[in-house]
């Protein structure tokens, strides 16, 4: 394989990694969120059952995972201006991963179809992916809120639309921090998964 294939098999790996993190971080978010709110009773705080908020999540993530969805309206849950720019831009997001999920998806099957193992990641880098969230783990792990705050920063640099008044978006009270925290671990652990099994490859 020369060095051109070499550069674009390291680069698919790591986007499918990213991806698929992403996208079962998305799925696994509706379970997390329905253990959340009966924990915490978040749903008490909205003055709703667990049905209405579940409701209002599947309403606000269909928004958000489906492109041909262009206005978000949750039936119980009022979203202001503000909230409603900041989820636009996280439909763009969710949209551009989930497609680059599918895309690498495909490109996996056509994989397993070519003699000669032409997708298969080279160890030193599936340990060098491995490893590089580790970096980031003990200020992720200590400090959730700061870390939450950073990633927003780098994400959604030059605006602030992603800080929201419960007063008018009663949605992040349902949005605790544990269930974000909770979505970020669980797409950690996808992607950890995801170059362990590269490593442990033959």
């Amino acid at each position: 394989m020369n060095k051109q294939n070499s550069i674009l098999t390291i680069i698919y790996h790591f986007v499918f990694a990213i991806t698929s993190s992403v996208v079962g971080a998305i799925v696994a978010s509706w379970p997390l969120l329905l253990v959340f709110i009966v924990v915490q009773k978040t749903n008490k705080t909205v003055k709703l059952t667990i049905g209405q908020v579940m409701h209002n999540y599947n309403q606000l993530m269909w928004y958000l995972v489906w492109p041909f969805k262009h206005v978000l309206h949750m039936r119980d849950l009022p979203t202001s201006p503000m909230a409603a720019q900041h989820f636009a831009a996280v439909k763009k997001l969710f949209i551009l991963a989930i497609v680059a999920f599918l895309c690498c998806l495909a490109i996996y099957f056509w994989g397993r179809r070519q003699k000669g193992n032409v997708l298969k990641l080279n160890k030193v880098w599936a340990l060098l992916f491995l490893l590089l969230p580790i970096a980031i783990l003990p200020f992720a792990v200590t400090n959730f809120d700061s870390f939450f705050v950073l990633f927003h920063h780098v994400l959604f640099a030059g605006s602030n639309t992603w800080l929201f008044d419960p007063a008018t978006d009663p949605i992040i009270n349902v949005l605790t921090e544990g269930f974000f925290a909770s979505c970020f671990a669980v797409g950690g652990i996808i992607y950890e998964l995801y170059f362990a099994e590269k490593l442990l490859q033959r």
